[in-house]
């Protein structure tokens, strides 16, 4: 009777009543559709829930990936939305190139992500990394820490521990939030003495990490050496050197690793005391800083060349840093060239994965936007233009930082003589129409300008800012959604759509097959816990360390 519903068969053949046939043909395909439709939705259920029927963690292991794989993680600090468009308008317009002609980040478009911390719809560094580097939230200035002070296993501590070579690649300090977020476990993201010890193998887990360049020198000195920063007498570098690591601090010592075909790991390359200059003042100074680029690159071929005979692959963290800084002074000048140097390097590892004979993926997002960043700007008591100007932007040839740098060792040189008129026009002369390519400076500016001889970054960062009609909301974070980039592949499939930035942490861990509660474990029983009692102000001051940064102080 069911075969001769489901084929048509004629119902007066099986019975000889057409009626009644009908009928219960009727009720054997509603019952049949009832029954597929459950399947259906038990299947469902069983696909989406099944696999955590075991009760896992979040952090529990993942299924081993087959076969050798690299995975490159990218972090542009800072970097909102807007910054795309800003950087894409001025690339058009300086390179003469069509309106279609875009960023290779914007070829790479994945999907976005939410950046709120544990504690703060507005997170900072420190909560964000933690989200990529531990898959969880935090807050504000957690070190991978999480809200009750323990500490969580990251990402490139995992890697290290299954068996690949791991590297971190900065424009900032080393011991900043976003690197430190993966080699080091503190309260606060003050405590950098602690982070720099931690990142050469002197924390709980030992030695994590094998590659690091980038800037932050001076936490590495002992207090007692020109150019220390550290408040102990605690020589990290010394002990680093003990521990077999490969020490260069300058342009020549960064050469002699012939772009990573003569690196014998572990190396650490510390270019800067405090940070690599804006890549607008640093690319005047290329004989003393390396590039992100060239920094970048140098870690790709020495890790390939580490790896070229082991089973497993590497992890690899490059940030470009000092988007986020030019962020905090709102110079759209020097940012615009980070992003510009940020995109030339994702474009260099897509090609160095296209020529890779192992599998490997890049994923990119920013821990949160700085700035309020808007590309346009409404003067106060002025009708609203449509419209901004890159070429104000082109015709910088300094950073607003570098500018007051300058200004200090002016005013330094020259304090007993100088009048207010004649330092005003020397600021005019030499700093705002040589260093901005600004020629209509209003007196009140240079006024201005001259009143903060101390610290005039931000008044010059207004002065370009203005010109270009380029709008600042803050000197802070917002909370603005950033964008996620991917070289693609089924398996960056995961980060597809609009996710919170703990998604970007659980997809380097899946794709790698990481075990972070392990790590997790080891971590709480090798460091000594601080009560929760003595932090409660903790994520409350992280607000003011955000946006304090060294000023331009140069090798």
């Amino acid at each position: 009777m069911v075969h001769a519903a489901l084929h048509g068969t004629s119902a007066g053949a099986v019975n000889g009543s057409p009626a009644k046939a009908a009928r219960l043909r009727e009720i054997v395909l509603f019952v049949w559709a009832l029954v597929a439709t459950a399947a259906v939705i038990v299947l469902a259920v069983w696909a989406q829930h099944g696999h955590h029927s075991d009760n896992r963690s979040p952090d529990s292991p993942r299924p081993r990936p087959h076969g050798k794989r690299n995975l490159i993680f990218m972090v542009s600090d800072g970097m909102g939305p807007a910054s795309l468009s800003l950087t894409r308008s001025f690339r058009q317009l300086v390179d003469d190139i069509p309106i279609n002609d875009t960023l290779a980040l914007d070829r790479h478009f994945w999907g976005t992500s939410r950046t709120r911390s544990s504690n703060s719809l507005v997170t900072d560094s420190a909560a964000g990394a933690t989200a990529f580097s531990c898959g969880r939230k935090s807050y504000n200035g957690a070190i991978s820490m999480l809200p009750d002070f323990t500490p969580c296993g990251t990402v490139l501590e995992a890697a290290k521990r299954a068996g690949y070579h791991t590297g971190l690649v900065v424009t900032t300090d080393i011991t900043d939030a976003t690197p430190a977020c993966f080699a080091s476990h503190v309260n606060m993201r003050t405590q950098m003495d602690e982070i720099a010890l931690h990142e050469i193998g002197e924390g709980p887990l030992g030695h994590v990490v094998d590659l690091m360049l980038g800037g932050g020198r001076c936490h590495f000195l002992a207090n007692s050496s020109e150019g220390s920063c550290r408040e102990d007498d605690v020589d990290v570098a010394g002990i680093a050197s003990k521990k077999g690591w490969t020490y260069v601090d300058s342009r020549a010592g960064f050469d002699s690793l012939k772009l990573g075909k003569d690196v014998k790991l572990p190396t650490l390359g510390l270019f800067a005391r405090n940070d690599i200059p804006f890549e607008l003042d640093r690319r005047n100074m290329a004989d003393v800083y390396p590039s992100l680029s060239e920094m970048a690159t140098t870690a790709l071929a020495a890790l390939e060349q580490a790896t070229r005979d082991t089973e497993e692959g590497f992890f690899l963290m490059i940030e470009g840093s000092r988007i986020d800084h030019a962020g905090h002074f709102n110079d759209p000048a020097a940012q615009v060239r980070e992003v510009l140097e940020f995109d030339k390097t994702f474009q260099i590892v897509l090609d160095f994965l296209e020529k890779s004979d192992t599998e490997g993926v890049l994923v990119s997002t920013s821990d949160h936007e700085t700035g309020g960043l808007s590309t346009a700007l409404q003067e106060p008591g002025h009708l609203p233009v449509y419209n901004w100007y890159p070429s104000f932007l082109a015709n910088a040839k300094s950073s607003a930082e570098y500018l007051a740098y300058l200004l200090r060792q002016h005013v330094a040189s020259k304090e007993a003589s100088l009048s207010k008129e004649s330092l005003k026009e020397w600021i005019n002369t030499n700093l705002v129409i040589e260093g901005l390519g600004i020629t209509d400076a209003l007196d009140g500016e240079l006024s201005l300008v001259a009143a903060n001889a101390a610290d005039a970054t931000t008044a010059f960062a207004a002065i370009i800012s203005l010109r270009a009609h380029v709008g600042w909301s803050s000197h802070g974070h917002s909370a603005v959604d950033v964008n996620i980039y991917s070289s693609g592949g089924p398996a960056a499939e995961a980060l597809h759509g609009n996710r919170e930035n703990t998604d970007v942490g659980k997809f380097l861990r899946d794709y790698l097959g990481l075990d972070l509660d392990d790590i997790t474990a080891e971590l709480n029983e090798k460091l000594i816990p601080t009560t929760a009692i003595n932090n409660q102000a903790m994520p409350m001051a992280a607000a003011e360390v955000e946006g304090s940064r060294p000023g331009w102080t140069g090798a």
